[in-house]
Formats: C-alpha cells, sequence, structure tokens
C-alpha cells in the first residue's frame, strides 16, 4: 500500500506542476492575442475551465493519497501482498458464498435494465422493471428454502 500513497501523491504533484504550466501558458497565449473571440472573453487572460479542471484533478489526487496513507497507517503495517516473501494465499479473503446454478442474479439485472430502459424511453415501463425486480430479489433471497437446494 506504500506504493499506491506514494504514486498518489507524485500524481497529485504532477497535476498541480500542470495546473500551474497550463495557468502560464494559457496567460501568456491569450496576452499575445492568439486566442479566438469565441474561446475567451476581452478580460480573461486565463483559460479557466482547465485550470481549474487540472487543480481538482490534483485535489482528488491528494484526497485519495491522504486517505490511504491514513489507512495504512491505521493497520498498522503492510498488507499481504506488499510482503515480497509472502504467499498468493496470505492476503485471499473469504468472498462470501455465491450460488453456482443460479438465474436470480440475471433476472435481477435484467429487470434493472428494464428500469434504466424505462426512465429513457417510459416510465410504465420501469413500474414493470420495479415488479420484475422484486420477484427476483425475493426468488434469490429465499433460493435456498425451496427445491433441489432446500434445507
Amino acid at each position: 500500500m506504500r506504493a499506491n500513497v506514494i504514486l498518489f501523491w507524485v500524481l497529485a504533484g504532477f497535476f498541480f506542476v500542470s495546473t500551474a504550466g497550463y495557468t502560464v501558458w494559457s496567460v501568456i497565449f491569450n496576452s499575445q492575442g492568439l486566442a479566438t473571440s469565441s474561446s475567451s472573453g476581452p478580460g480573461t487572460p486565463i483559460e479557466w475551465v482547465g485550470t481549474i479542471a487540472l487543480g481538482l484533478c490534483g485535489v482528488l489526487a491528494s484526497f485519495i493519497a491522504f486517505y490511504l496513507s491514513r489507512v495504512r497507517r491505521a493497520q498498522g503495517g503492510e498488507l499481504p501482498e506488499d510482503n515480497a516473501s509472502g504467499n498468493i494465499d496470505d492476503g485471499d479473503p473469504e468472498a462470501g458464498f455465491y450460488s453456482p446454478f443460479s438465474w436470480w442474479p440475471i433476472t435481477l439485472a435484467a429487470s434493472l435494465g428494464l428500469i434504466f430502459l424505462g426512465l429513457a424511453v417510459g416510465f410504465w415501463l420501469s413500474i414493470i422493471g420495479v415488479g420484475v425486480g422484486l420477484i427476483a430479489l425475493v426468488g434469490w433471497t429465499y433460493e435456498y428454502y425451496r427445491g433441489f437446494f432446500a434445507r
């Protein structure tokens, strides 16, 4: 995780340097009168959209780096994936139990597709999608209480 923290701090520094360079470049470009009237107003030497976008990318990378450094410090050590002499199984957690031959997740995904299609096409289709989704959710939840896999 240390490598990730360093990577995001380097990325944040890159974005901040890029922001400064972009701002200086836009000031020089606009002061020479090379910009057209549609790209910037007569009184704005800085191109604000790119400056703010690059600056916010630097802020986002800083937030992620700060968060990862705090998580690393709170865990009190390195992750098993960071240990050079560790095995693959050291960092393999229990992922949970998933039904091997279940059709309910596909039905639930299709119902979500109907809901979003209904938002784009017609609201009545979303109502049908919600109904199919509720049936699929209940079916997936109570799958092991009936049929071949009943307990």
